[in-house]
């Protein structure tokens, strides 16, 4: 696979900047760095980077600032928000500001090195064409977009991450311990309290009567399943 793909990573921590940017030129990624807010906006705006992983808490310019202000100039390439606690993803969903994902901090190299591939893969068009069908609804994973009867309902990151799951597990019952590390990942401190509150909120966009839900179960005392009929 070619590796023609720039990335710039955007984090405070000199330490942990060096390693990111040293394993990925390593990978064979053309990689720049920035330690701010302000010098990010800058350097998006210049060289257009393929992918960003953007610190959430930055100093000049916080994380979620660059990247609201880097999409309405227009940028398109993928951000994907570093974050020091898997509750901030949900503050990242409210913000709608444009994340294209997520990665929860401390991470595992080798997390991170995967989880650049899949989205390398998307970027040079290997697999953008994944779209599930189910009912009268469309997923299109990789746009964040769900489409019913033809109409578009916006997933946040986390409905995205927790629907495509189920999609790619039809039929199957899932405890809501493997739901949560591959939503949030391995170090996550979510509780399942959280997890059942997304998992509402789905619901309220694909069933039919969100009360009654037919297509995303509760399994009692263990998790849920999806029905793909």
């Amino acid at each position: 696979m070619s590796k023609d793909i720039k990335i710039l990573i955007v984090e405070d921590d000199e330490n942990l900047r060096f390693l990111v940017v040293h394993r990925l030129k390593n990978e064979g990624y053309q990689v720049l760095e920035e330690g701010d807010g302000l010098a990010a906006v800058q350097t998006i705006s210049t060289e257009k980077p393929d992918i960003v992983l953007l610190d959430w808490m930055l100093p000049g310019k916080e994380g979620s600032e660059v990247c609201e202000e880097v999409r309405k100039q227009g940028f398109e390439g993928l951000i994907i928000m570093m974050t020091a606690k898997a509750q901030d993803v949900d503050k990242i969903d409210a913000y709608q500001f444009g994340a294209s994902d997520y990665v929860t901090k401390p991470f595992n190299m080798d997390v991170l090195v995967a989880m650049l591939e899949s989205k390398v893969k998307f970027l040079l068009h290997a697999d953008r064409s994944e779209i599930h069908r189910f009912g009268n609804m469309e997923h299109h994973p990789n746009i964040h977009t769900l489409f019913r009867d033809g109409k578009k309902i916006e997933l946040t990151i986390l409905e995205n991450r927790i629907l495509l799951y189920f999609l790619r597990n039809p039929n199957q019952v899932i405890s809501r311990e493997d739901l949560m590390l591959e939503v949030w990942g391995y170090n996550s401190d979510v509780n399942t309290r959280t997890l059942d509150m997304h998992i509402v909120r789905l619901r309220k966009k694909i069933e039919a009567n969100a009360d009654n839900p037919q297509l995303l179960q509760t399994v009692r005392g263990v998790g849920y399943r999806f029905n793909a009929g």
